[in-house]
C-alpha cells in the first residue's frame, strides 16, 4: 500500500473510492497513511441503491436490471466517483459480505471491482471470497488496492 501512496504523492494525482460492502474500510485504510491528504480528498460510501444513484449517478435502470452487485454497477460507481470528485483514479467495490443476501448466481462473498482512470480507461473484475463477513470485507479491501497498482504503473504487476 505504501507503493500507492508513493506513486500518487510523487505524481500529484488524486484517488477517490466508491464503496458499498466495505462501508468505508477502503477509505479508512488509505487515509491511515501519513500524507494521504495530498492525494485523497473524496470517498463515497454508497451502501444502498439510493446512495449509489444520488451520490454517484448510477442509473436506476442498471440497478434494476443487473442488481447492485454487478459489473455494470461497479463500473458506473467508479465512473461516477471519478466524475464527481475530479480525481485522476477511482476504485469501486460492491458485493455481498454476508452472512445473508447471497443467491445461487451471486453467493455470499461475491464482489465486483472497478478501477477507472482519466487517461487510461476502465477495468473491472469479480472475485468470490470465503470466510465470515469480516474476512470477505478485508479481502475486498486488499484486492481493490492490489488491482489499482497496474493503473498507477507499478512495474511489479
Amino acid at each position: 500500500m505504501q507503493q500507492i501512496a508513493t506513486t500518487l504523492g510523487s505524481s500529484g494525482k488524486q484517488l477517490t473510492v466508491a464503496e458499498s460492502c466495505t462501508g468505508g474500510w477502503l477509505a479508512k485504510t488509505l487515509t491511515d497513511l501519513p500524507g494521504s491528504s495530498a492525494w485523497f480528498e473524496y470517498g463515497f460510501t454508497t451502501y444502498g441503491d439510493n446512495a449509489k444513484a444520488d451520490l454517484l449517478g448510477v442509473a436506476d435502470g442498471l440497478l434494476e436490471t443487473f442488481g447492485a452487485v454487478s459489473k455494470e454497477v461497479a463500473e458506473a460507481m467508479a465512473m461516477g466517483a471519478l466524475n464527481r470528485s475530479g480525481a485522476d483514479f477511482a476504485v469501486a467495490v460492491t458485493g455481498i459480505a454476508g452472512p445473508d443476501g447471497g443467491t445461487e448466481d451471486k453467493p455470499v462473498g461475491t464482489v465486483w471491482f472497478a478501477w477507472a482512470a482519466k487517461d487510461i480507461g476502465l477495468h473491472s473484475a469479480t472475485q468470490c471470497f470465503s470466510g465470515d463477513r469480516n474476512a470477505v470485507r478485508e479481502q475486498t479491501v486488499a484486492a481493490a488496492l492490489q488491482g489499482l497498482l497496474p493503473m498507477l504503473g507499478d512495474p511489479g504487476t
